[in-house]
């Protein structure tokens, strides 16, 4: 299953009124729970399913809940600079060359953070804010997708 597909599913039961997700393509199958800190009824969608959710009785203990899906970190509070695209990303123009932008470097709105490499093309993400770089999300040649937070100015 696609990272994406995946992203906005977890997005969907953190969103929704739904403790559990579990979804069936050919041989993969996904489940993602969140814990509420008491059984609930789990809902399970299967894709190429009817729409309607398919109710179950059985209750889920929250234990397994948690188990299944961990919290996500919190982000550093500052300014999120987020990807424009999907792509490739490097800190550095070439390999060896020093990075762009490092943790604690002061930036001025403009300057070169980073380098998205999208379809043979490379990319120059420039600060949209001043600052100075609080962290760096993404490892240098790592994939992002769009809108992923890359760096943190504060």
């Amino acid at each position: 299953m696609d990272l994406r597909k995946l992203k906005t599913l977890i997005d969907l039961v953190q969103n929704s009124g739904i403790s559990e997700l579990e979804i069936s393509e050919g041989e993969e199958k996904i489940r993602i729970a969140k814990n509420l800190g008491a059984p609930a009824q789990a809902t399970t969608y299967m894709v190429g399913a009817p729409a309607a959710p398919l109710m179950h009785a059985a209750p889920m203990s929250a234990p397994v809940a948690a188990a299944v899906a961990p919290a996500a970190p919190a982000e550093p509070e500052g300014h999120a600079v987020k990807s424009p695209m999907v792509g490739t990303f490097y800190r550095s123009g070439s390999p060896g060359a020093p990075a762009f932008a490092e943790v604690g470097q002061t930036v001025k709105a403009g300057d070169t953070l980073c380098i998205i490499e999208a379809m043979k093309l490379m990319n120059e993400i420039e600060a949209d804010a001043s600052g100075v770089i609080k962290v760096v999300l993404v490892e240098n040649g790592q994939p992002v997708e769009y809108g992923q937070t890359l760096f943190i100015i504060g």
